[in-house]
């Protein structure tokens, strides 16, 4: 299946229709964009990190959940809005470094109704694998 938008078509979408997914100090950048897979930057500032120094485990989800959703929207575009998560099960590999954070999405699966994605987390600082994840969209939309 292609690709339907491209990154600023989702990106003028999310900023339209739904504006609050880009609030909160959330700065993603679409490194790579492909009809099953997706590399999306988090720029991470101190408002994403814990106590300790370390990048929260809510914002790495965020990240995979966004992730996801953008790529969904590039394949069924407007159709796609409706898209819910049905399951997010994430691993914590290691304590990222503060700095930036990439997600790379692959699509295992895409139907109809369900899409599941593979998603692993890595921090752009010193490349290593930070957090892996798997989750499930509805496609309540489409």
């Amino acid at each position: 299946m292609e690709l339907q938008w491209t990154a600023d078509d989702v990106f003028a979408f999310l900023r339209r229709e739904f504006p609050q997914a880009l609030g909160r100090g959330m700065q993603y950048e679409v490194l790579a964009l492909e009809p099953e897979a997706l590399d999306m930057r988090l720029e991470v500032d101190d408002s994403h990190l814990r106590p300790g120094g370390t990048i929260s485990g809510p914002t790495m989800m965020e990240l995979v959940d966004c992730a996801i959703y953008v790529l969904l929207l590039a394949h069924h575009m407007e159709e796609a809005r409706l898209a819910v998560t049905t399951n997010l099960a994430i691993s914590f590999l290691r304590k990222p470094q503060p700095g930036p954070l990439v997600a790379k999405v692959r699509l295992i699966k895409h139907g109809r109704t369900l899409s599941v994605a593979r998603t692993d987390i890595v921090s752009e600082t010193d490349g290593r694998l930070v957090a892996s994840s798997e989750a499930t969209y509805f496609m309540g939309g489409s």
